[in-house]
């Protein structure tokens, strides 16, 4: 690239939900903004996470001066464990943010002594970057937006925010900061475009600490809350809450507790002396005197509140009179799941309150009105939407234009394209290696679109694997052939079937014999397209067919 050029690069987080990932690049030199991952998707089974594809960075390994951090929350830092192994970097974020991902890379056994804690207002130079961090409000504490002075101009990127004016932690937002950027002038900025179709303001979280007093006015027993794991804030709340009505909480859930006491060790999340209990002691007290704070509230399967939903919890049971509040809005395509689980609740006596029903969430990103005021404040020359679905990022280029940005200094990217900019000019000019890799237990990359085609395959039809024993030499069938069936029809119901499809294989054997056939795949293809025919014809199923050939 040209010395006067500026580029950026979104790796991850445009057009889906999770894995956000920014490059900036100078020159010769690179900086990368978070590194999250992803969720996997219904169709891609057996799948744990997914990360960003970095092949990028390493192709450009040398280049890459360090990595800035917006805030704690996975889809930003979450696949710094995988990308770390890799490249031997700086990592800056604020403690809180530190605190979370060194839990993170102990977990994942990787050693990086290189976290450099920051806070709102410190500058950082890192080659011909100066970044700035600013204090922004989000649903955990110590989120910053980032300003990069470079050579060409300044970014600036929002992180995941929205402007509450009355954060629980009492830090709001730097809206001076942002006026001031703008003041000096703002080449380009990338704004979170989570919300981007809601209209008005987002409410202020302490909205949900009125709901909880009303929640717990009324509860007689137990109280149970799901949250996400990281919202420190609404665990504070809930901690408020119990205070004020004399109970004492238990948490639940491993990432819950990891971060609750991180937050608890860095002066993030207050709670009186004797208020958090071990989970062990809650059948000390009363009911009445309870409150459980636990994960859960996407639904996912091997949750704390999912099991205690199906009765499979070894220490927490729902029983009549537990009120359940889940205080989280279901994800995109996890909402099936978080139904089941509050109707499993239900079916168990509990008295579950959720959003659809009560105001116990509240959003952490910012809706239409206060991007409006975040454009008007850094009123940038070009701008890139981020963070979020394909449609809210349209949704946000367009409000962008509402406000009086030409169409054509707006920038909906997908992941891999490179946006160069000048001072005066900016241009989508190439694309870079991105995509998404798969981890899967400890495999990392090593499932892609054929295994996962294959897992699917398996998932609908089953399979059938012939075995038959031959002898080479003589090029005939000595044993078998023999069909197993696994998730394809029940043996026993199906004799007649496993019959003619023996007496299919037979015939496709006798047929290479008379023809002197020897070769192994050549046999192997027959018998998989001939049985492949037959079934389809009988039963309109596709199942994977293994044949096996065993010589002697």
């Amino acid at each position: 690239m040209s010395k006067g050029k500026l580029q950026i690069i979104p790796l991850g987080g445009l057009g889906e939900i999770g894995k956000n990932m920014t490059v900036v690049r100078y020159g010769n030199e690179i900086i990368v903004i978070d590194c999250g991952l992803s969720f996997p998707e219904d169709d891609m089974l057996g799948i744990d996470l997914v990360i960003p594809d970095i092949t990028y960075l390493l192709e450009n390994r040398d280049l890459v001066k360090a990595i800035f951090l917006t805030h704690g929350h996975e889809d930003h830092i979450g696949a710094l464990p995988y990308v770390l192994k890799q490249l031997t970097v700086p990592v800056y974020g604020t403690r809180l943010t530190l605190g979370i991902l060194e839990g993170r890379l102990k977990e994942n056994g990787v050693a990086n002594s290189s976290l450099v804690a920051v806070k709102p207002g410190d500058q950082i130079q890192a080659g011909a970057f100066k970044v700035g961090f600013i204090k922004v409000s989000h649903s955990i504490p110590d989120a910053v937006a980032l300003s990069v002075r470079t050579p060409v101009g300044t970014i600036v990127h929002t992180g995941d925010f929205k402007l509450d004016q009355t954060p629980v932690d009492n830090r709001v937002t730097d809206f001076h900061r942002f006026a001031e950027l703008g003041d000096q002038g703002v080449l380009v900025m990338l704004a979170d475009s989570t919300n981007a179709e809601r209209p008005g303001f987002t409410a202020s979280e302490r909205a949900v600490g009125a709901t909880f007093d009303d929640a717990f006015r009324k509860a007689r027993d137990r109280i149970i809350i799901a949250t996400f794991s990281s919202n420190v804030h609404r665990i504070q709340q809930a901690i408020d809450t119990a205070c004020k009505f004399k109970r004492k909480v238990a948490i639940l859930g491993r990432s819950m507790v990891n971060v609750a006491n991180i937050a608890l060790e860095q002066g993030y999340l207050n709670a009186p002396e004797g208020v958090i209990i071990d989970v062990d002691e809650i059948n000390n007290y009363p009911a009445s005197q309870v409150v459980i704070m636990t994960t859960g509230s996407q639904g996912e399967p091997m949750s704390a509140l999912s099991r205690m939903a199906m009765s499979d919890h070894k220490k927490v049971d729902i029983v009549p009179g537990d009120t359940i509040i889940i205080s989280a809005t279901p994800i995109p395509g996890n909402e099936k799941m978080v139904s089941r689980t509050i109707d499993y609740l239900l079916r168990q006596g509990a008295d579950v309150i959720y959003e659809a029903t009560s105001g116990i969430h509240v959003s952490g990103h910012a809706s239409q009105e206060e991007l409006k005021l975040m454009h008007n404040l850094v009123r940038p020359k070009f701008f890139i939407p981020v963070h979020g679905e394909f449609r809210h990022l349209v949704k946000h280029a367009k409000l962008a234009q509402d406000l009086g940005m030409p169409k054509e200094n707006v920038f909906v990217a997908e992941n891999g394209h490179v946006l160069e900019f000048s001072p005066d000019k900016g241009a989508m000019t190439g694309k870079v290696t991105a995509g998404k890799v798969l981890v899967d237990g400890l495999g990392v990359g090593d499932v892609g679109n054929i295994v996962l085609r294959d897992r699917r395959q398996l998932s609908q039809d089953g399979i059938l694997i012939v075995v038959v024993t031959m002898d080479k030499q003589r090029a005939c069938v000595v044993a078998g052939p023999d069909i197993v069936s696994r998730g394809f029809v029940y043996v026993r119901e199906s004799e007649q079937l496993m019959d003619e499809a023996r007496e299919k294989v037979k015939h496709t054997l006798e047929k290479y014999e008379t023809g002197g056939i020897t070769e192994w795949s050549t046999i192997k293809t027959g018998v998989r397209d001939t049985l492949g025919k037959f079934l389809y014809e009988r039963t309109r199923r596709r199942p994977m067919i293994l044949p096996i050939i065993m010589e002697v």
